[in-house]
């Protein structure tokens, strides 16, 4: 059969560019080997936001007595509960992909695709038979898999990745996580605040390393609030699952220590896949993992383009739907903005959650700017204290010369709903003088952007 576009993957990217495709008057065809909507919809960001919902709901009836409210009787999580409300969600969300895919005529190919070495696709279904289909664009979007380490060998009963711990039928008493990114840090708070006792494994020398130091500092705080056991620095060497128990030998500049766990979450990264794609059949380069793209997503062979986690950049679902966009508008002759991939925010879903887009200090100060500092603690906001969690702040970062803003840091609730402004601003180019003259609700958390922008230029008022 032919096709103008075949899309091989229906992540955020891969459904995203075959809707706008089809859009935009080609007949469009997806493959998908799994689940529609793939790794992000069904096993990932949509079902862990389902699981930290729960946990967020237990952590109020745990307090509500902060609340002036009452409650009465034993509380208990029902794990089984708890995850068949997640797989619900996610199940959900599946189906609007697939309603929408219906809804704009794209259809939907059931198996494994591989490029053929005369740029055919060629799919293999469940039962081991393959059919060839072509089109004079395709487009990679496989996404990727969890990343395994020798020493955490994934065995989906003892050691675990992601997907396994998705689908516990009960709390574990103990678990060790290692890795302390995005899903490291969610599936530790999670676990943490459903009564498991938890040792979080962090390689660098501080959580959520990607983040702004006083942001991970202020993470880590919390965290070891909430009783859990923080080792950064450190790294797991061995881990004999031989016993009812994992038993992990833990390196870090001390030396040697054993903790004892009924189960191990390895959260140490993703691996893209793209192997099995008939690449080196087509010449495709990549580099460390990643295929070699242009700014339109084109490969270095003429009709084969690639998008999402197998490409350079951040491995989010925000960051693949706009290539998907930008890949297939460009094919079809429009004449699209290349993705700014200096301004594309990541969000953590922890309590309290984490945000940021841009440079943080140190890397502007490492790239050579002179900059400007705010810092706004939700301490001393009003919205914040009435709703009983004080804890985290906002930071902004501008370029002491020109005014622009070269990045923003947030922690804490609701931050992850607020950094979309910080995005929009330093698209549209707003200075740090326009943003303390922007009117933010009262009383709002966000309002402490504008706070922070002040403190940076010497000009706030509730400090």
């Amino acid at each position: 059969m032919k096709y103008d576009v075949i899309v091989i993957g229906s992540g955020p990217g891969g459904y995203v560019a075959a809707i706008r495709a089809s859009q935009l008057g080609k007949k469009t065809a997806v493959v998908e080997k799994a689940e529609v909507g793939g790794i992000c919809l069904n096993w990932g960001c949509i079902p862990t936001k389902a699981l930290l919902k729960s946990a967020q709901v237990y952590t109020y009836i745990n307090h509500a007595e902060n609340y002036g409210i009452k409650v009465e009787g034993e509380v208990k999580p029902d794990m089984e509960a708890v995850v068949a409300r997640s797989r619900g969600v996610a199940d959900t969300m599946s189906k609007g992909v697939q309603y929408l895919l219906k809804k704009n005529n794209v259809d939907v190919i059931a198996g494994y695709g591989k490029l053929t070495v005369d740029k055919q696709v060629e799919v293999t279904d469940a039962e081991g038979n393959a059919s060839l289909y072509e089109a004079d664009h395709i487009i990679l979007a496989t996404g990727s898999r969890v990343r395994e380490l020798p020493a955490l060998p994934i065995d989906g009963k003892k050691i675990i990745g992601y997907r396994q711990a998705l689908v516990l039928d009960k709390i574990p008493e103990s678990m060790v996580v290692v890795g302390s990114g995005a899903i490291g840090s969610e599936f530790a708070f999670f676990f943490t605040s459903m009564g498991v006792k938890v040792t979080l494994v962090e390689f660098l020398p501080n959580v959520v390393p990607n983040e702004d130091e006083e942001v991970s500092k202020q993470v880590e705080r919390a965290f070891k609030k909430l009783k859990m056991t923080v080792m950064t620095e450190a790294s797991v060497t061995h881990v004999d699952t031989t016993g009812e128990k994992c038993v992990c030998t833990i390196a870090n500049k001390k030396g040697e220590k054993t903790v004892e766990a009924d189960i191990v979450l390895s959260a140490v990264g993703v691996q893209t896949n793209i192997d099995n794609l008939g690449l080196e059949e087509l010449g495709i380069t990549t580099d460390r993992g990643k295929v070699n793209v242009d700014e339109w997503y084109r490969t270095n062979v003429p009709g084969i383009y690639a998008i999402g986690d197998i490409v350079h950049g951040p491995a989010l679902a925000h960051k693949a739907d706009h290539e998907a966009t930008i890949c297939v508008e460009k094919l079809c002759g429009l004449d699209p903005k290349p993705l700014n991939y200096a301004n594309i925010p990541g969000c953590t879903y922890t309590t309290p959650e984490i945000a940021s887009v841009g440079l943080s200090e140190a890397k502007a100060i490492a790239a050579g700017y002179e900059v400007k500092i705010g810092k706004f603690p939700f301490t001393a906001s009003g919205k914040a204290t009435a709703a009983g969690n004080r804890d985290g702040f906002i930071k902004v970062v501008f370029d002491a010369k020109t005014g622009d803003w070269l990045g923003c840091h947030m922690v804490g609730d609701n931050v992850t709903e607020m950094v979309a402004a910080a995005v929009l601003c330093r698209e549209l180019g707003a200075k740090g003088e326009d943003i303390i003259h922007a009117v933010f609700p009262h009383p709002t958390m966000s309002e402490g952007i504008m706070e922070a922008a002040a403190a940076a230029y010497g000009e706030c008022v509730h400090l």
